[in-house]
């Protein structure tokens, strides 16, 4: 019996001393381990921030889901304070080799515009001459007989019957008879003929042969190319009627058109080197030597004309040509000018991202600038940057994006703060455990939902039920329109009634 109750005893104490053991080794270990894991967890939560990729407001210490479009949470990078400018934005140089980054210093040079010009090529209208006819009579040869053709000066171009011509020549037989007695009749009548532009030989010729010439020939005044014929043989003509037009093509005319907003900058002197597409490889210059004071109405252009030699008639009227000029801004110093592409436009603003470089890496900060007369590629900066500043000069836009995504001022936020993304999820108020988010959101919750609900629910019912009472109503209606109907179509007039 004594054996038993200490076989007992000794179980007793075993089992207490194992309980102990195990009881030690389980909670003395879990505690420093939940101790250690929520010293861990307490700051890892306190050094990670959760946001939402579409909503960048949002900012949670713990992840999950986003309050507004139910999209997961992601880990904000932490710069960890490497800017010393809370409104610049900083990129690694991973970051802009990615978005394409480029920068460049800005600097002082002479502003010149690479305006382009289109035109053709026209004869000089002081080389444009029209031959007439200074006898009227009738055509009775033509010895030009088609545009193109050159002639030389004093050439017969065409023959004219005239009777006036006849009855001068008349006269000039008579007054030769008393030339020794009354010379002012001879006189007159040869002055009469040279009125008519006949020449003192033509005169002696016809005096010599003592025979009425009934044809007399045109001689050409001028020497150049036909550019129109006007008139057909057997026309009658009277006295000055132009029967070629004649252009001298040994200098023409290139006419450019310079658009109103390009006028500022183009002036009589500068050079223009233009090319002829029919003429491939070869490059002209000439010089403006005269600007249209005025624009015309239908193509609001005026005319800028250059004066150019033709050797070998190479260049021929209305041939196509396009040229560039480098016209320099009126200004007494030199500017600071950037490239189009660092400006970035909010209609009212124009901003450009400065680039600095510090211990802790680069970053951009938006600066406002004031921009003067476009240079074609560039702009001339009137005020917001100085001479040394380095600029984004590609990149711009992402550069914007990644400010916008991180609160900072932006193209189109420029005092900073939250990104505003125009999601609009309903109308009802989410819970307030998820964060801070949904504050843009009413205060209806799903309970005056349900509520709502079951007001129109019974709305329905009611209608419901209103429906029996007006059916009856509804088909006398119906049956009456049904009717009318059916006689308007029969033509029955009296049965519409």
């Amino acid at each position: 019996m004594k054996s038993e109750t200490q076989k007992i005893v000794k179980i007793a104490l075993s089992t207490l001393v194992l309980g102990l053991l195990l009881g030690w080794l389980l909670f003395g270990g879990s505690k420093g381990n939940a101790t250690e894991e929520h010293q861990h967890t307490s700051e890892v939560s306190g050094e990670t921030i959760w946001t939402c990729s579409m909503h960048p407001q949002i900012r949670q210490t713990e992840p999950g889901d986003c309050p507004i479009c139910g999209m997961d949470l992601i880990p904000l990078e932490n710069d960890n304070g490497s800017e010393l400018d809370p409104m610049a934005v900083s990129m690694s140089k991973t970051a802009m080799q990615l978005a394409n980054v480029t920068t460049e210093i800005v600097g002082k040079t002479a502003p010149v515009k690479l305006i382009d010009l289109n035109g053709k090529v026209e004869a000089d209208e002081r080389s444009i001459y029209s031959q007439s006819s200074h006898i009227p009579g009738r055509v009775e040869r033509l010895m030009v007989n088609f545009t193109g053709e050159y002639i030389k000066q004093g050439q017969i171009i065409a023959y004219i019957y005239s009777p006036d011509l006849v009855t001068a020549q008349e006269e000039l037989f008579e007054a030769r008879k008393v030339a020794d007695t009354q010379p002012q009749f001879f006189n007159a009548a040869k002055e009469k003929l040279k009125n008519w532009k006949l020449s003192d030989n033509q005169i002696a010729q016809i005096l010599q042969s003592g025979t009425v010439k009934e044809e007399l020939p045109i001689h050409a005044d001028v020497s150049g190319y036909v550019t129109e014929k006007m008139v057909n043989l057997g026309d009658y003509v009277n006295k000055g009627k132009a029967l070629y037009q004649i252009a001298n093509l040994n200098s023409v005319w290139v006419l450019f058109d310079i658009y109103e907003s390009d006028m500022p900058w183009v002036r009589k002197g500068d050079e223009v080197v233009f090319t002829i597409p029919s003429l491939p490889g070869e490059n002209f210059k000439g010089r403006i030597s005269y600007i249209d004071p005025v624009i015309n109405p239908m193509t609001r252009v005026a005319k800028a004309r250059i004066e150019i030699g033709n050797t070998g008639l190479r260049l021929k009227p209305e041939m196509f040509a396009s040229g560039t000029v480098k016209a320099k801004q009126p200004i007494a110093s030199e500017a600071i000018t950037i490239p189009k592409s660092a400006v970035m436009w909010t209609g009212e603003r124009s901003v450009v991202y400065i680039k600095n470089t510090t211990s802790n890496g680069v970053n951009f900060v938006l600066r406002d600038v004031t921009l003067g007369p476009s240079l074609g590629n560039g702009f001339i900066v009137k005020e917001g940057l100085q001479e040394g500043d380095e600029i984004a000069v590609n990149g711009t836009f992402s550069i914007d994006a990644a400010a916008q995504l991180a609160g900072k001022p932006s193209m189109m936020n420029p005092e900073g703060g939250p990104a505003m993304t125009g999601h609009n999820h309903g109308g009802m108020k989410m819970g307030d455990d998820k964060g801070t988010g949904g504050s843009d959101h009413s205060d209806m919750d799903m309970g005056d939902v349900k509520q709502e609900s079951k007001t129109d629910h019974s709305d329905m019912d009611q209608r419901i039920a209103a429906t029996g009472i007006f059916q009856n109503q509804l088909k006398q209606v119906l049956s009456a329109y049904l009717e009318l109907k059916d006689a308007l179509v029969n033509d029955n007039a009296a049965k519409s009634n």
